[in-house]
């Protein structure tokens, strides 16, 4: 006949009471709010002068991206979007995300001494929507209250005055 084997009792799932985890809590990335470290950068970064620098906003309903550029647009002092601070895909052109973002971009801004800002605000345009998604009016709100100077907003979105053939052919798409 086989023998029994003993086996050792399995140690429980959840610690007890008197042990603590040793392994430290990871935060996710949606718990993360980058506005306090935009203030913080405001406060630690004294400007030495005035700087200028141009916010390029481009935003469609599924995802907001900022670029932070100087006047003349050739060198990209920052860059954000609303992918880099969610997980799922469906939630990159929230007003949540888009907000975040521009908290990231504004202190990345700030340490580099940028005081002043112009904002440019762009929707897809052309065959698409010619309206910018819901995370372009967060955006200008995050960046004004991270203690910019805001010069001007302008509308850059592409707008055809006559166009190409739009896609679909004569009949249009059959679904």
């Amino acid at each position: 006949m086989a023998e029994k084997v003993k086996r050792k009792p399995k140690a429980p799932a959840t610690p007890q009471k008197g042990a603590e985890s040793k392994q430290p809590q990871k935060a996710k990335k949606g718990d993360v709010s980058f506005e306090a470290e935009a203030q913080a950068a405001a406060q630690k970064y004294k400007p030495k002068g005035i700087r200028w620098g141009v916010a390029h906003i481009f935003s469609s309903k599924n995802d907001t991206i900022i670029t932070l550029t100087d006047l003349s647009g050739a060198e990209t002092i920052a860059v954000g979007s609303g992918g880099m601070i969610v997980d799922v895909d469906h939630e990159e052109g929230s007003p949540y995300a888009a907000m975040q973002a521009a908290y990231k971009v504004a202190a990345t801004a700030i340490q580099k001494g940028v005081t002043n800002i112009n904002i440019k605000i762009r929707a897809p345009g052309g065959h698409n929507s010619k309206t910018p998604g819901p995370g372009a009016q967060a955006v200008v709100r995050a960046l004004a209250r991270s203690g910019f100077k805001i010069g001007n907003i302008e509308d850059v979105t592409p707008i055809p005055t006559d166009t190409t053939k739009r896609p679909g052919g004569r009949r249009g798409r059959r679904v």
